[in-house]
Formats: C-alpha cells, structure tokens, sequence
C-alpha cells in the first residue's frame, strides 16, 4: 500500500494534532504521578479520549510513583499484558487485573 501524499496543510494538521495527543498524554502522566488521578479514573476517561486511548498502559504504570521500566515490565507480565499493549486495547480482566492491583 502506498504512502498517501498529503498537502502541506495537512501534513501541518497532523503535526498539530500529534503534539496535543502528546501534551495530552503528558498531562495525564504528571497527574497520575500527583496522585491527582487513579487508573481507574485514566483507563476509564481512555474509553471517550483518543489522546488517552492510544497511551501505552505501561506509560501509565510507569508514571505510577516508585515504579519504573523494570517494575512496571515485570507487573504487566505477571498480570498476562503485553507490552505493547495500548489502553484501548485492555481487555475487561486485564483491567480488573490492574484495578486490583493500584486499589489495594
């Protein structure tokens, strides 16, 4: 499949929306390390925000205060989320899995 050709206008309104859908993602980010909002809240908002949707779950973990790369790769491994895995694509016990873990 080809690359589609796009105009300069829309090249300049994807970079566009590509850098909000990164502050967006950002903000979250602080916010969950703040402890201004919980996973649940995140996977939750995940549902109706493209921003949020498209955000690696193991992003979300890691803004976690006190968890980095390693503890967030060996939590999503016990817990059978690929790495890879976006919070779109979070299946209903996945989430339990990750509800049960943050809710303790």
């Amino acid at each position: 499949m080809a690359i589609p050709q796009l105009t300069p206008e829309q090249r300049a309104q994807a970079g566009a929306k590509a850098t909000a859908a990164r502050k967006r993602r950002a903000e979250i980010s602080r916010k969950i390390g703040t402890g201004e909002l919980s996973i649940r809240s995140v996977i939750e908002m995940a549902t109706s925000d493209e921003a949020l949707a498209k955000m690696r779950v193991s992003a979300m973990i890691e803004a976690l205060p006190g968890i980095g790369k390693k503890k967030a790769s060996d939590l999503m491994s016990r817990l059978g989320i690929a790495a890879s895995r976006r919070l779109k694509g979070l299946g209903p016990y996945q989430k339990d899995a990750l509800f049960e873990e943050f809710e303790k």
